[in-house]
C-alpha cells in the first residue's frame, strides 16, 4: 500500500486550479451566477453570487474533495480515505470516494450540527465522533492514518485548494470585470484557491475573506505576521471554526488577501437578509460574507463584488423565520 508522502506539501499553482476543473467537471455542478438589483441596492455595490450552496452535497467542499480523490485515481492509488470535519468536507469526502469505489472514515466533534452528521453517514462514510476542539480531531485523523488510510484534510492539502479554486475561476469566466471576490475563511481552503485563481486571471482583483469576531485567527495571524497556533472558537458559524492551515496561512499572505470580522449578531442578521432578498436558506459560515458588507459598507461600497456563498446546509430550527421555509 503506498504511503503518504512525508515531504510538505507546496502551494497549489494556477495551472493545478485548471487541471482540477478539468479533473472534477464529470462529478460537480457548474453551480448559477445570480444577481439580484434590490439587494444591491439595499448594501450599496453591484454583486454576483456564486451559488455553491446549490453544489453537490450543499457546499463547495465537493470541489476539493472530489479533485483530491481524483488525484489518487491518476496516480493509482486506491486506498480508503479519511479527513476530519464539522460536516460539509465530511459528507463530499464520503461522496467522492464513494463515487470512487471507495470508503470514507470521518472525525467529527462531538458537537456538530446533527444534520451533517446524518449527511456525512448518508454518503456511506464511518463516522468517529471525537471532543469538540482542533488537537482532537487531528489525533483522530493521526489514529485513522496509522491504520493504513490515505489523509484528505479538509484545507491544508494542495489538491483540496486547487479544488476549491475553481468556484472562482467560473465565476470570473462569467463575470471577468469584478473588482472583488469575497469568501468566508476558516481553515483557508476557499480563500486561499481563490486568490490563486483571481490573480491567474487578473491581479487588480481584491480579495478579501470573511471572519467571525469569536473565530479572528486568521486576522490575528494576519496583524502579527505569522500564524496563530491555537485559538478557542465560539462562533454561530460552525464551518468557521477551524485555525488556518499551515499552508493555507502563507498563500493568503503572499496574495495579499485581507480579512474583515464579523460579529455573531451581523451573521445571523446576513442569514435573514439571504432570505428575505434571495430567498436562500443558507448555513451562517455562508451568510457571514453577506455581514461583510452590513458591518463593513466602505469597503465595499459602489464596486463590483463577487461573493461566493460557500453552503446551504443550515440547521433550520436554530432560525425560526426558516424553520418552516419549503
Amino acid at each position: 500500500m503506498p504511503m503518504p508522502s512525508k515531504t510538505e506539501p507546496r502551494a497549489p499553482t494556477f495551472t493545478d486550479i485548471v487541471d482540477a476543473a478539468r479533473r472534477i467537471a464529470p462529478i460537480i455542478r457548474r453551480t448559477p451566477v445570480k444577481s439580484g438589483r434590490l439587494i444591491d441596492i439595499e448594501l450599496g455595490c453591484q454583486m454576483w453570487f456564486k451559488c455553491e450552496n446549490l453544489q453537490e452535497t450543499g457546499a463547495f467542499k465537493m470541489r476539493g474533495a472530489a479533485n483530491a480523490v481524483l488525484h489518487l485515481r491518476e496516480q493509482h492509488n486506491e486506498s480508503n480515505v479519511a479527513t476530519h470535519s464539522s460536516g460539509n468536507h465530511g459528507a463530499a469526502l464520503a461522496r467522492a470516494a464513494r463515487l470512487d469505489g471507495r470508503k470514507a472514515h470521518v472525525v467529527m466533534p462531538s458537537n456538530a450540527v446533527q444534520r451533517k452528521i446524518d449527511a456525512v453517514r448518508g454518503q456511506g462514510a464511518e463516522v468517529v465522533l471525537c471532543e469538540p476542539n482542533q488537537p482532537a480531531r487531528e489525533a483522530g485523523l493521526e489514529a485513522l492514518v496509522k491504520q493504513g488510510l490515505i489523509p484528505i484534510p479538509p484545507y491544508d492539502h494542495p489538491d483540496i485548494i486547487a479544488g476549491q479554486g475553481t468556484a472562482a475561476l467560473e465565476l470570473l469566466e462569467e463575470r471577468e470585470d469584478l473588482d472583488i471576490i469575497l469568501t468566508p475563511v476558516g481553515g483557508g481552503g476557499l480563500v486561499s484557491g481563490t486568490a490563486i485563481a483571481a490573480h491567474g486571471l487578473s491581479s487588480r482583483i481584491e480579495i478579501i475573506a470573511a471572519e467571525p469576531e469569536g473565530a479572528a485567527d486568521t486576522a490575528a495571524s494576519l496583524a502579527r505576521g505569522s500564524r496563530v497556533e491555537s485559538w478557542q472558537p465560539d462562533t454561530i458559524a460552525d464551518g468557521l471554526r477551524a485555525i488556518v492551515g499551515k499552508l493555507t496561512f502563507p498563500i493568503i499572505q503572499a496574495e495579499n488577501a485581507q480579512v474583515v470580522t464579523v460579529s455573531e449578531q451581523g451573521i445571523i442578521n446576513a442569514v435573514r437578509l439571504a432570505f428575505d432578498s434571495l430567498a436562500m436558506a443558507i448555513e451562517p459560515s455562508a451568510a457571514i460574507v453577506l455581514g461583510a458588507i452590513l458591518e463593513h459598507p466602505e469597503r465595499f461600497r459602489g464596486r463590483r463584488v463577487g461573493v461566493i456563498l460557500s453552503g446551504g446546509n443550515v440547521e433550520r430550527s436554530a432560525f425560526p423565520f426558516l424553520a418552516t421555509a419549503g
